[in-house]
């Protein structure tokens, strides 16, 4: 008899989604009709991109780059604004919620308070969870230092948007940043302001030179790493932000390119895993790629749920030394 597949649908907060693959923020966010393709490609949700109090046009060009380990960007936060968002996410709760997909808003702002404004009109739109982007490394001449480098202004800025949708009850998502001295201090400071889940990680800040001019090759100079070369960085974040908040749900983003990326998010303590760079470097196809091989080694495995996957590196080893040590020799 043929063995029924494993089961991807996952519970997050107030949520059943049929998939624990969620669209990141950012290079498919940009249309209600990108969203429908990530939905239908496998995402159980999907992130619009990240708009803050007025349109945006980010910086020049260039301002991403396939550097060899990844995607070196400086998009620089680019948006319509709020006003225009607010009819993004709208159209896309009517289309994506009766097939079960949960629609994630995404803001941003230049300080605490304007964090709250920026949500309490994004909530007109009602999306099923609010995404507070207090960690994006490119805009720190116009923003200076991210909000999420400071476990205090975590804590301030999520105050604040927490007390801008209350009376929407949405579910705030903090994204937190992977440069900084103690992930897990920062994300228990967000909970510990009311955080809902958090997300981890954004990119990391990196620079690439063009060899012959000796010059950044970017526009910005520097830029957000992401893709392969993230990954490690994100699986440690990943799991140090489970140990510090063993009941908070998390989006463990960075890096994920195929399926068994995904399982290894899972097992670091992610709840659901974004996926994002993994679309430019396998094309249109690859959240549908990364679901099939997903499912596909979950079999394999004889695993029949993601339950089983998540957490598992936070479980007691079954060695008690590594195990590439050889055994010891036993006496003749």
């Amino acid at each position: 008899m043929r063995k029924n597949p494993p089961n991807l649908s996952v519970a997050f907060l107030s949520r059943e989604l049929p998939s624990p693959l969620v669209l990141a923020s950012g290079i498919w966010g940009t249309t209600v009709s990108l969203l429908e393709r990530a939905a239908a490609e496998g995402c159980g949700a999907v992130t619009a991109k990240s708009c803050g109090p007025e349109p945006r046009e980010g910086h020049v060009n260039p301002s991403c780059i396939d550097w060899g380990g990844g995607l070196l960007n400086a998009i620089g936060l680019a948006n319509p604004g709020v006003d225009e968002e607010v009819g993004l996410l709208k159209e896309a709760k009517t289309r994506l919620n009766p097939r079960g997909i949960a629609v994630i808003a995404s803001v941003f702002a230049g300080t605490a308070s304007e964090f709250g404004d920026v949500a309490r009109r994004i909530a007109s739109a009602n999306p099923d969870f609010l995404e507070i982007n207090i960690s994006c490394p490119n805009v720190e001449d116009s923003f200076g230092e991210p909000f999420a480098a400071s476990a205090d202004s975590t804590a301030e800025v999520t105050g604040y948007v927490k007390e801008a949708v209350a009376s929407r009850a949405i579910p705030v998502i903090v994204k937190l940043a992977p440069n900084v001295p103690s992930v897990g201090r920062i994300a228990q400071a967000a909970v510990y302001a009311g955080a809902d889940a958090l997300c981890a990680i954004n990119t990391m800040p990196g620079l690439v030179l063009d060899p012959y001019s000796g010059q950044p090759v970017l526009a910005n100079r520097s830029g957000g790493v992401s893709g392969p070369a993230l990954k490690p960085i994100a699986l440690k974040a990943v799991y140090d932000t489970r140990k510090a908040c063993p009941n908070t749900p998390i989006i463990g983003t960075g890096g994920v390119s195929d399926g068994q990326d995904a399982v290894e998010m899972l097992m670091a303590g992610a709840t659901v895993v974004g996926v994002g760079s993994a679309i430019y470097q396998r094309g249109a196809d690859a959240i549908r790629f990364i679901r099939t091989e997903l499912q596909e080694w979950m079999a394999a495995q004889n695993i029949t749920c993601i339950a089983d996957l998540q957490d598992r590196a936070h479980s007691e080893p079954l060695y008690e030394t590594s195990p590439s040590t050889p055994p010891a020799p036993s006496a003749e």
